[in-house]
């Protein structure tokens, strides 16, 4: 999977072919192999064991037939990489295009700091009852080179200041009002504004601060993507794992009791981050259940989230999951739908049809709110809890 990987086998070959003076013979017959190691299921590995094992046994070793059935070639096929040639300077092009825009936004910045100026020196004639024929010119070449969104922003900033020196903060959205009160009260009943309003007169600093800072809410979302926080639910990490399902799910109980907003953050013990199952073997059974819940079946997650609705607006669930996360995310989906399918069942005394059940489905997948850690880099090169290769696990993932 490596640039020049085939020239290499290829001379690698013709090398050994060469030291064994096995000219009779195709470089193709050599005893080497080309593999992808890191890759899940890879024939060039599988093709290199069934090597490994026939030389085995003509040195007389008693070996049984394993489970991989053979393979064509000495090489691995269907290559891919996760990242292509063609883009092994992703990363440098990202650097470049936020140069290129930090450039773009200084020469903007100078140009609207010129039209000010000119602006200004206009007025000022204009107020003296003087000649500004040499102006005009100079002022029209420099709105030409104003890059137009440079200049909305700019022209549309009074309108902008103004609508948040207000008491509330209004948006249309289908012809309807949403209202945000934009101040707080202090404790001496001080009214302190929600976001605070920078001050500039100057031209140029205003617009290098809009094009590389902003309000929250607009780009380039140095302040945050939304224009203001929810109010509804405090952000906090009810965060809880250990022992069986029953324990933790004790533990999530007594952290959201007063809560008005149920957010649930799970950890796993590491039997469950690998993929394993519980056992009394001695290298699993001492880490069952520690520092993390110990989770098996669906059953398991059923209890670990019973007595609470997880597809309730208020309510959202976290897993610290990597390597297993498709599979513990399936789980979870299937969790949901059992509690919605056994709440239309006590709502309705029966059970639903099969075109309720897929409704239920559908409504599930769109309302079901949380996050699956699932940052397999992350466990490539730290923690490593990997338990499929990277390329299937960024598959997956996707």
């Amino acid at each position: 999977d490596r640039k020049g990987a085939e020239d290499a086998l290829r001379d690698v070959r013709k090398q050994v072919q060469r030291n064994h003076k096995a000219f009779g013979l195709s470089p193709d017959d050599m005893p080497v192999y080309g593999t992808i190691a890191a890759r899940f299921n890879d024939d060039g590995v599988t093709a290199l064991y069934h090597g490994v094992v026939g030389l085995l046994r003509d040195k007389g070793l008693p070996l049984e037939s394993g489970r991989l059935a053979s393979v064509k070639g000495k090489a691995s096929t269907g290559k891919t990489v996760i990242v292509p040639a063609a883009r092994a300077r992703y990363l440098a092009e990202i650097a470049d295009t936020v140069r290129g825009y930090h450039k773009q936004v200084e020469e903007q910045v100078k140009l609207v700091r010129q039209r000010q100026q000119l602006q200004a020196v206009k007025a000022l004639l204009e107020a003296e009852n003087k000649s500004v024929a040499d102006l005009e010119p100079l002022l029209e070449r420099v709105e030409l080179q104003i890059d137009p969104h440079a200049r909305k922003l700019v022209d549309m900033w009074p309108q902008v200041r103004e609508s948040y020196r207000g008491d509330e903060y209004v948006v249309k959205i289908r012809d309807k009002e949403i209202r945000t009160p934009l101040t707080r009260r202090s404790l001496s009943g001080t009214r302190i504004p929600k976001v605070a309003i920078p001050r500039f007169e100057e031209h140029g600093e205003l617009l290098r601060w809009m094009m590389r800072e902003n309000m929250p809410g607009s780009f380039p979302y140095t302040a945050g993507v939304f224009a203001f926080k929810r109010e509804n639910e405090d952000p906090t990490r009810m965060f809880a794992g250990e022992g069986d399902p029953f324990r933790t799910n004790r533990r999530f109980k007594k952290l959201s009791e007063h809560a008005e907003a149920t957010r649930l953050s799970t950890a796993f013990d590491s039997v469950t981050l690998y993929g394993c199952d519980p056992d009394e073997r001695p290298d699993i059974y001492g880490k069952v259940g520690n520092s993390g819940v110990s989770i098996a079946t669906l059953d398991d997650l059923k209890v670990l989230y019973s007595g609470f609705d997880v597809c309730c607006p208020a309510t959202s669930i976290s897993m610290t999951i990597n390597g297993p996360a498709p599979i513990i995310l399936a789980m979870f989906f299937n969790t949901a739908f059992d509690q919605q399918i056994e709440k239309f069942e006590r709502d309705n005394h029966r059970s639903p049809t099969d075109n309720e059940i897929e409704k239920i489905r559908e409504w599930v997948l769109a309302n079901v709110r949380g996050t699956v850690q699932a940052d397999i880099l992350k466990e490539d090169q730290g923690q490593n809890t990997c338990i499929f290769s990277t390329e299937f696990a960024l598959k997956m993932m996707g």
